[in-house]
């Protein structure tokens, strides 16, 4: 049932907000992580006689990521991205994808070092070692690029977000070490592997945290806005005293975006 007052609009105008915000964080880590991957597979295909990952392997990769990251619009969105308008921002997309792509590249070559002269890898162990990194560096980063806040946890992700991530990691560390993980041509990981797995991932998240706090304070700043009722910047509640001239007779309630969602 739709409210009989233009009161609405205004939590429409935030609903709005939130929803380009969200769109917003699965283009950066989208195309940063993919810009980065192709620079590892083209190096590791010219740098090595075996493929660093077969196709089939590729695919599944890029299925349980995707299916990770299908819980992005589930997620929240910090009370200072809903204060003022946004706009689709090309050249900070492309400047994000340069800076952050290279990262990723960088501990994906150190994923071949480490198999080449550590393990002495090749094939399917090779391949199995950069699958499994691959799927935990891409789908782990967005809970750093979700959030301009430093450091990340300071913003707390959704539920769905969190466990479908989680999960679809779990799923990609557990494959190798089942019987279905000789479908895709994968091995069971080292032990060892798996601690400097670990490691390197948390490197890479507090690497990307460094670089996000460069990144975003060199951003032009714009003046501070403070939040109103349910999140909502004063521009928002004029919104809501302008409608109430056309309401049914009553003071319009401005609800909430949980409460809306309810109706």
């Amino acid at each position: 049932m739709i409210d009989k007052d233009l009161g609405i609009l205004a939590g429409g105008v935030l609903e709005g907000r939130r929803i380009f915000s969200n769109t917003m964080k699965y283009v950066l880590m989208s195309t940063s992580s993919n810009f980065g991957n192709m620079f590892s597979a083209a190096g590791g295909s010219l740098l090595f006689n075996f493929l660093p990952m077969t196709p089939t392997q590729i695919l599944l990769n890029n299925l349980l990521y995707d299916t990770g990251e299908m819980t992005i619009p589930t997620d929240h969105v910090d009370a200072e991205l809903l204060e003022r308008p946004a706009q689709w921002d090309i050249r900070l997309i492309r400047r994000f994808m340069i800076l952050f792509g290279p990262i990723s590249s960088i501990f994906d070559f150190a994923t071949f070092a480490v198999m080449l002269f550590a393990f002495h890898a090749q094939g399917s162990l090779f391949q199995t070692a950069w699958f499994t990194e691959s799927l935990g560096t891409q789908s782990l980063v967005i809970f750093a690029i979700r959030t301009r806040r430093v450091p990340f946890f300071r913003s707390r992700p959704s539920l769905a977000l969190s466990m479908g991530t989680l999960g679809s990691v779990a799923v990609g560390l557990a494959l190798p070490f089942s019987p279905i993980g000789r479908v895709f041509g994968f091995t069971p990981l080292p032990a060892v592997f798996l601690a400097v797995l670990g490691f390197m991932v948390v490197v890479y998240l507090a690497i990307v945290e460094i670089g996000k706090k460069v990144f975003f304070d060199r951003l032009p700043s714009r003046p501070h806005l403070p939040v109103g009722r349910f999140e909502l910047a004063p521009a928002l509640q004029t919104v809501e005293r302008f409608a109430s001239r056309w309401s049914t007779g009553r003071r319009p309630t401005l609800k909430s975006p949980k409460e809306q969602r309810a109706r």
